[in-house]
C-alpha cells in the first residue's frame, strides 16, 4: 500500500554548490518540498580537518532532523568523504551523500577503464571515490585532482561561460590529466557542475563527466520510490538557510536555480 510522506528532504553543502541536487531534485521531484543549508559562513571545507568537519556536519544534522525532513542529501563531496570514514550519520531513516552514487555512474560509463576524479583538498585526500571504485571493481586505473581554487570561484559568481579567470584555472588545473588517458571524469565536489561548461571545453568530446549533484538527485529519488516516502502535495515548497551573507547567496543561487529564493532564504548561525 503506498503511503505519502509530505515531509520536506533535507539537503545540506558547503554553500552554493548544493543547489545543483537542489535543481536537479525540483526537475524530477517536484511534488517534493526541499530544506537547505548552505553553509556559507565556513566555506570551503576542502581545506579544514576531519575532526572540524565531522562537528559542522553534525550540527547540520541536528538542524535537518529539527525541522522533521524525511530523508537528508549529503550534497558535498568533502562532507560525504568525512561522513563515509567517521560512519556519521543522521537520525533520519534516508541518507545519501555524493560519493557512491557518483562512482557508480562513473563504473557505468567507463569504456577504457581509466576513470579521473576532481575534489577539494580534503576529499582527494581522504581517498573516499577511489576507494570505493577499487572496491568495485579493482581492474579500474583511478587519477585523482584537488582544484582548490574550484570552490571559492563558484562562491564569488565566476562561472559565467567566457570568464577568463575561471578558464585560465581550469586550464591549468587540468592539464594533469593530459596523458592519463581517461575517458570518464568524476565532478566530485557538487560545486563543479557549476563550471562544467570549462572542464568540458578542456577535456574534450572523448570524456564523459560525470555530475555528482545529478547522480545524486536520481539516487535519492529511488530510495524514497523503494520506502513508499513519496510526497503528493499539490505544490512543493522551498526553504534555503545559510550561515553568512543572504545577499550574495540568494544573488548566485537565483542566477542558477532559475527561480526566486530571496524570500525563502534564512540566516542560521550554530
Amino acid at each position: 500500500m503506498f503511503i505519502m510522506d509530505n515531509r520536506a528532504i533535507g539537503v545540506f553543502d558547503s554553500g552554493l554548490g548544493g543547489l545543483t541536487v537542489v535543481k536537479e531534485l525540483q526537475k524530477i521531484l517536484p511534488k517534493e518540498s526541499i530544506i537547505y543549508f548552505g553553509d556559507t559562513g565556513r566555506v570551503p571545507y576542502g581545506s579544514k580537518s576531519d575532526a572540524t568537519i565531522s562537528k559542522y556536519v553534525s550540527e547540520i544534522f541536528g538542524f535537518l532532523s529539527e525541522k522533521n525532513v524525511k530523508a537528508v542529501v549529503s550534497a558535498c563531496g568533502t562532507a560525504s568523504s568525512v561522513i563515509m570514514k567517521q560512519n556519521l550519520l543522521p537520525k533520519e531513516e534516508l541518507f545519501t551523500g555524493v560519493v557512491v552514487p557518483a562512482c557508480l555512474a562513473a563504473l557505468e560509463k567507463t569504456k577504457n577503464r581509466r576513470i579521473g576524479i576532481i575534489g577539494t583538498k580534503a576529499t582527494v585526500n581522504s581517498g573516499a571515490y577511489a576507494e570505493f571504485i577499487n572496491r568495485m571493481a579493482d581492474d579500474v586505473e583511478v587519477f585523482s585532482l584537488a582544484c582548490p581554487l574550484f570552490v571559492p570561484l563558484v562562491e564569488n559568481g565566476m562561472f559565467d561561460e567566457g570568464n577568463e579567470i575561471t578558464s585560465l584555472s581550469v586550464k591549468q588545473y587540468l592539464s594533469y590529466f593530459k596523458d592519463k588517458n581517461i575517458d570518464t571524469l568524476i565532478l566530485g565536489c557538487t560545486h563543479y557542475p557549476l563550471l562544467s561548461s570549462f572542464i568540458s571545453k578542456e577535456m574534450g568530446d572523448g570524456v564523459t563527466l560525470i555530475d555528482s549533484g545529478k547522480e545524486t538527485a536520481n539516487l535519492i529519488k529511488k530510495m524514497l520510490e523503494k520506502n513508499d516516502m513519496l510526497s503528493e502535495e499539490a505544490e512543493a515548497s522551498y526553504e534555503y538557510y545559510v550561515s553568512d551573507s543572504i545577499e550574495d547567496f540568494s544573488e548566485n543561487g537565483e542566477r542558477f536555480l532559475g527561480r526566486k529564493i530571496k524570500e525563502n532564504l534564512y540566516k542560521k548561525v550554530f
